[in-house]
């Protein structure tokens, strides 16, 4: 019998209760969302560099990566009403924290505090869902609800501070925010009962040296390939030290998983070829996903779109996203599409946005121009990710609990430092390639560049500059449109190496089944001779 959660006046009232879990699942995630758009006003207010605002972003990650899988034991001891409540007053608390903060370093502890509170969160909204659902089918609906609001939280919360920052001070969007917790910390207690009748299972044998082990693994890989550039990698001592924790941390923590008795991770699932084959899907996925935040970049930066003219365009992916996520979940769960049909499916109309964006990229795209092929992106990623996630969750063996979604926010978590750290390397190395070739043509034998330079040098010297003035602008002029155009090309370079990847996932995903039949069928027409 599952145990009762609901008080009487919510417990019948289905919508009701989706809508509050929806509501209490979004202002936790809301956190990770605001970091990722104030960003900008961080690194102006505490005096950050970039790669500083990716590492707090990568420790509120590794939290919660750190903390899912002691979670579920905590949760079989504690009531969900004072646990989740606990947990919202802990994520007010952190968050008036960031607002007194004043120090980087200080900020990268909060954050990581904020991981932590965020995946309790979590966790207790997801054993909330699945009391409301049949258990066969909890898997799939809680996938289908925590992952696409994790994706979509950025752009809404984006749009709300574009729409705060523009009349006021940055920091009142974290009062908004802490606003919304109270209210859901009310909701919560109003909503839930104060005993569930669960039963209950001691807290003992938790592995707390393997959550160490595992929060410093994830913290040192995250200084080490986020710093690393900056730094120039192992010639700097700071590198050399994370990179040296990591690489005692992980074999470490991966020893320990083989020695205990209950694990945080069972080594076991990855002797299943499913289950491995599942997380690299899910990581093309992640990586090839991210191309999105190109446009965003390309809108805000280079087309010099407001915060929310950028965030609209992210509501309409969103849309998008969300439409077809309702579709997927629906037929995987009626089984009238089998998962190589969302697979190729869902990676051809990536290839499609990438091949499409690396085609018309252009430095003055209006929000018409961009709104199809972001709408096609939104429908791909809506596609893929409920499939996608099932198929890691089912092809998980038995016997490893709850490693299967552990192992998908790990997977997460490696994507997304790739995404930071290594798109970033991608994008400079590019960057400097086109720069490169541009500079070896910008001369003044050039009659186009002459042209232009004179053209500039009228230009200003007509509305009042001197002629010093204007040949300095012009100057200044050439050299701006020279690194637009070469950002441009290498978006367009990143856009190409996006849609090879996709197009060979495709591939593999139609021939690779195929062959193996094949070979099955053959093995068995041997055996009969």
């Amino acid at each position: 019998m599952k145990p009762a959660y609901f008080k009487p006046w919510i417990k019948d009232w289905d919508w009701g209760v989706r809508i509050a879990l929806f509501l209490i699942l979004l202002s936790s995630l809301m956190q990770l969302g605001l970091f990722a758009m104030t960003q900008h006003y961080i690194v102006a207010y505490l005096g950050a560099q970039p790669e500083d605002v990716w590492f707090c972003l990568m420790s509120t990650y590794a939290g919660i990566i750190s903390i899912l899988p002691v979670q579920f034991r905590f949760l079989r001891y504690f009531e969900v009403r004072s646990y989740l409540a606990c947990n919202l007053m802990l994520a007010i608390l952190l968050n008036c924290l960031c607002l007194l903060c004043h120090d980087i370093t200080l900020l990268f502890l909060i954050r990581f505090l904020q991981g932590l509170v965020l995946g309790s969160l979590i966790v207790s909204v997801l054993i909330l869902i699945f009391s409301r659902v049949p258990a066969d089918r909890a898997p799939l609906i809680g996938a289908a609800v925590l992952y696409p609001t994790i994706l979509g939280n950025i752009t809404v919360v984006g749009l709300f501070a574009g729409f705060v920052a523009e009349s006021a001070s940055w920091e009142v969007i974290y009062y908004y925010l802490i606003t919304i917790q109270l209210s859901m910390l009310i909701l919560t207690l109003l909503m839930l009962k104060r005993h569930a009748g669960h039963r209950r299972f001691p807290l003992y044998q938790i592995d707390w040296a393997g959550f160490i082990l595992l929060a410093c693994s994830a913290l040192s890989l995250a200084y080490t390939f986020i710093y690393g550039s900056k730094y120039y990698w192992f010639a700097d001592v700071r590198i050399r030290f994370s990179a040296t924790i990591a690489v005692i941390a992980i074999p470490l923590f991966l020893y320990r998983q083989h020695i205990v008795k209950r694990k945080l991770i069972h080594p076991g699932v990855f002797k299943s070829v499913h289950f491995v084959t599942a997380l690299c899907l899910l990581a093309v996925y992640y990586g090839t996903k991210d191309s999105i935040n190109l446009i965003y970049n390309y809108a805000y930066g280079i087309l010099k779109w407001s915060p929310v003219e950028v965030g609209l365009l992210g509501v309409c992916n969103l849309a998008a996203m969300a439409g077809l996520t309702v579709f997927s979940a629906r037929a995987t769960i009626a089984r009238k599409y089998s998962i190589r049909f969302f697979l190729v499916t869902g990676f051809s109309l990536q290839a499609i946005f990438n091949i499409w964006m690396w085609l018309v990229l252009t430095p003055d795209m209006s929000f018409t121009d961009l709104l199809l092929p972001v709408l096609l992106q939104g429908a791909a990623s809506g596609i893929l990710f409920v499939p996608i996630m099932i198929y890691v969750l089912r092809t998980a063996p038995g016997f490893s609990g709850t490693s299967g979604i552990v192992l998908a926010a790990c997977t997460r978590f490696f994507v997304t430092l790739n995404s930071l750290a290594g798109l970033y390397n991608l994008q400079l190395y590019f960057n400097q390639y086109f720069k490169e070739g541009f500079l070896s043509s910008v001369t003044l034998e050039n009659p186009n560049v002459t042209g232009r330079l004179n053209a500039y040098r009228s230009l200003y010297t007509s509305r009042g500059f001197s002629v010093e003035q204007g040949a300095g602008l012009a100057n200044g002029a050439i050299w701006q449109s020279l690194l637009q155009q070469s950002q441009l090309l290498t978006n367009r370079a990143v856009f190409m190496t996006f849609a090879i990847i996709l197009i060979a996932a495709m591939i593999l995903c139609l021939v690779v089944p195929a062959v193996r039949e094949t070979l099955r069928h053959r093995g068995k027409r041997l055996l009969v001779k």
